[in-house]
């Protein structure tokens, strides 16, 4: 039969198996691997129900609603068991460091504030990028500091002239933002 436990008095002993409900709505079964009393951490082993994979989950102790002891098992890491899917985490971890890179291109080195803002709104329709402190837009046109639609040159003059009247509208719409701050 299951007993409850409380989480907080008690012990989370290596190997059992748990049914674990949390504050933030998950519900699932895991082993457990460690616990860290010094960070209120619960390293878990959850089991793949369609074979072998297992995923491990790092949970601090204080989101754990209520949980049931459901089983002893054996050792958690029996390493003969135990496989990484190197190939899998390092694509993981090369997306990861790609959409770094492009979040980081979108950041201005050595601009304002403002100049920044004026750049994520006119990213919102067109496509830019920063070249130093001028903003690229459309690979043709370009805005120089003070960021204004008379700073704009470049492109077809259709381009140019688009770019002018996104660039006016958005500091409107900054401006006014600003004003009532």
């Amino acid at each position: 039969m299951a007993t409850m436990m409380d989480p907080v008095t008690e012990e989370f002993a290596i190997g059992c198996v748990l049914s674990i409900k949390t504050t933030l709505g998950d519900d699932f079964e895991a082993q457990v691997i460690t616990f860290d009393r010094a960070s209120n951490i619960l390293v878990l082993q959850e089991g793949s129900k369609s074979g072998p994979r297992k995923n491990l989950r790092l949970l601090k102790a204080n989101y754990i609603k209520e949980f049931t002891f459901l089983r002893q098992a054996e050792d958690p890491l029996d390493l003969k068991n135990c496989y990484l899917d190197l190939s899998s985490l390092q694509a993981r971890e090369e997306s990861a460091i790609r959409q770094a890179e492009i979040e980081a291109e979108r950041i201005g080195v050595g601009v304002t504030a403002e100049a920044q803002n004026i750049f994520d709104a006119l990213s919102k329709t067109l496509p830019v990028r920063w070249d130093k402190t001028v903003i690229v837009v459309m690979d043709q046109v370009r805005v120089c500091s003070p960021y204004f639609p008379e700073s704009v040159s470049g492109g077809t003059p259709a381009a140019n002239e688009r770019v002018r009247k996104v660039l006016e509208l958005e500091r409107k719409r900054l401006h006014a933002r600003g004003s009532h701050s």
